[in-house]
């Protein structure tokens, strides 16, 4: 389905050879024309047992002429539509929508700001469903919506922390036929403040006569001791700006208790979600699976794709 850009003439070597190759190599590390032909010599074996390669492997020249004039739109699309294949056959279910500054992207002779990346993460599958860049991070509530647009969010729970907690994501999460769960801080002033009062007396106060559920978790490791509370509550009705949001059901906080050599800290985080708020455990894990996003993609983003640099 991806157009071949090249003319009729200089057509040895296949499209689908060259595109499969170069994938290949760099899921495996290749960032260089040279590694990626190198690699396609090292499986060539492996290669002909799915690829045609009439002439062998294509040398690092033809990569590199090939790739200079691919519509890098195009590409981008159909890599997509094949990711969200993989992640249907796989059920994964839950995105995480988590941006990320490339440290070492600036430019000081241009006045270039450092490249901000916006993600879209499948936790359940460890799969990048796509990318795209702003100039700050402050753009990504424009980004945001861009990359929704690119993903099939039927059935799908969408998790974005407070950046994107906004009228307009909430309602196109919900018009594109997924759910979300968003963290609540302080961009959001009214909300978060009346939340925030809501929940934190809730607390002191059992809970009593408001319809809930709650959730505790206990974590070791590493010297370090971690309880996980999480109560949510689908009472949203004395909220009077509720309407806003579109299918707004629920309340949640989590309070997450650390113990690192014998000193306790302990800190909230507050949501709201188009989730039912009668599962503590499911509103946590959507929570947690969120937070999995830092190991899940940036690290392997910063380490074995060496994106920093």
């Amino acid at each position: 389905m991806l157009p071949d850009p090249r003319g009729r003439q200089g057509r040895q070597h296949l499209f689908e050879d060259i595109v499969t190759i170069a994938i290949c190599a760099v899921v495996c590390g290749a960032d260089a024309w040279t590694e990626v032909s190198q690699f396609g010599e090292a499986k060539v074996k492996w290669f002909k047992t799915f690829l045609n390669l009439p002439y062998g492997i294509p040398s690092h020249d033809t990569f590199g002429a090939v790739f200079a004039v691919i519509d890098p739109n195009a590409l981008e699309r159909f890599f997509l539509s094949w990711i969200n294949a993989l992640a249907e056959k796989s059920e994964g279910r839950l995105i995480a929508i988590d941006g990320k500054t490339l440290r070492r992207s600036f430019d000081r002779a241009s006045d270039k700001a450092a490249i901000h990346m916006v993600s879209a993460w499948a936790s359940a599958n460890d799969l990048c469903f796509g990318q795209l860049a702003t100039d700050a991070k402050s753009n990504e509530i424009t980004a945001i919506p861009k990359l929704l647009e690119l993903l099939d969010l039927s059935g799908a729970i969408v998790t974005i922390d407070a950046m994107g907690c906004q009228k307009a994501i909430s309602r196109q999460i919900v018009e594109q036929g997924g759910a979300y769960v968003l963290a609540v801080k302080e961009n959001q002033p009214i909300l978060h403040d009346e939340m925030k009062l809501f929940l934190d007396d809730a607390i002191t106060r059992n809970f009593k006569d408001i319809g809930h559920d709650f959730h505790e978790s206990l974590e070791k490791g590493h010297g370090r001791i971690e309880t996980r509370r999480i109560w949510c509550t689908p009472q949203v009705d004395w909220f009077e700006d509720r309407h806003r949001w579109s299918g707004l059901h629920s309340f949640a906080v989590v309070e997450r208790e650390r113990t690192v050599n014998e000193e306790t800290s302990c800190e909230r985080h507050y949501f709201i979600s188009t989730l039912d708020g009668r599962d503590a455990k499911a509103m946590g894990d959507a929570v947690r699976s969120h937070w999995r996003v830092e190991n899940g993609l940036h690290w392997a983003l910063d380490v074995s794709f060496a994106e920093d640099h």
